[in-house]
């Protein structure tokens, strides 16, 4: 990484939990492309003066995580589709002390339907109502899926999220049959979670294809079961890694190699 110097560009984070998943990433494909970059995580307890900060700092880029990405759109002076769709923010680039809005979460998922080649004539159940739970349902809506569920313990957010998308809302487990699984939980997630299955055997049995965005790990009791039982999978780590190879790309105008993404992504996942 370059000398820090007063032409290097800023990029930071705003979360309420920081870690450094992102800042190694970003910071490890500054240094292989030999970028004049630097990323820096941050909490706050005043978003306006965190935001009124990228803008008259010149920070470039802004990744934003829970429980900003609602507030933050009202701060911001362009809304991209993405972030739109969703009423949800997860990327600012910083124009010249303009600043505009993005979503790569919705982006990346967008992106992971259509590689994996899931048929829109499938039907989906999804677990979850959060606000990673939007940008699932959305990319699932904006990927011409008509037959999908969302299933939410919270029934007043899960009916809500499907209302707003044209879909199902279920409190409590269906039979099971439909053929894309979704958790957007934090079932199967590193702590007091972590040997929890968010979907029945039954379930994993009778679908076709499972999807869990948990990223911690990678390899949760879902995407064993999942792979044990021979369906197609796609993981938490393969969104965290496109969302943020994305958000490189707005930062820096750098297009990357899946190479570079998968070295990025490994090295951001080690202690």
């Amino acid at each position: 990484m370059p000398i820090l110097n007063k032409d290097m560009s800023l990029c930071i984070s705003l979360s309420g939990r920081p870690s450094n998943i992102g800042t190694r990433f970003h910071n490890y494909l500054y240094d292989e492309l030999g970028l004049n970059f630097i990323y820096k995580a941050f909490s706050t307890e005043d978003l306006p003066g965190a935001i009124a900060g990228v803008r008259a700092l010149g920070i470039r880029g802004c990744s934003v995580s829970m429980p900003f990405k609602e507030e933050v759109m009202e701060l911001v002076d362009e809304i991209e589709p993405s972030a739109a769709a969703i009423d949800s923010v997860n990327t600012i680039v910083n124009h010249d002390g303009r600043l505009v809005a993005s979503n790569t979460d919705f982006e990346a998922i967008a992106a992971l339907i259509d590689r994996h080649g899931l048929n829109a004539r499938s039907s989906v159940l999804v677990r979850g109502s959060g606000g990673m739970a939007k940008a699932v349902v959305a990319a699932f809506r904006e990927a011409g899926f008509s037959d999908v569920t969302v299933l939410a313990r919270n029934a007043h957010a899960g009916k809500a999220l499907a209302d707003k998308y044209g879909y199902r809302h279920a409190s409590a487990d269906p039979v099971p049959g439909h053929q894309i699984l979704v958790n957007v939980t934090p079932l199967g997630m590193d702590g007091e979670n972590a040997e929890t299955l968010s979907f029945t055997a039954e379930h994993i049995a009778s679908a076709q294809s499972i999807f869990d965005v948990v990223a911690f790990p990678s390899e949760t009791p879902l995407i064993r079961n999942a792979r044990d039982a021979g369906k197609q999978v796609i993981t938490g780590a393969e969104v965290i890694a496109l969302q943020a190879a994305a958000q490189f790309e707005k930062y820096t105008g750098h297009p990357l190699t899946e190479e570079q993404v998968m070295r990025a992504s490994e090295f951001s996942r080690e202690s």
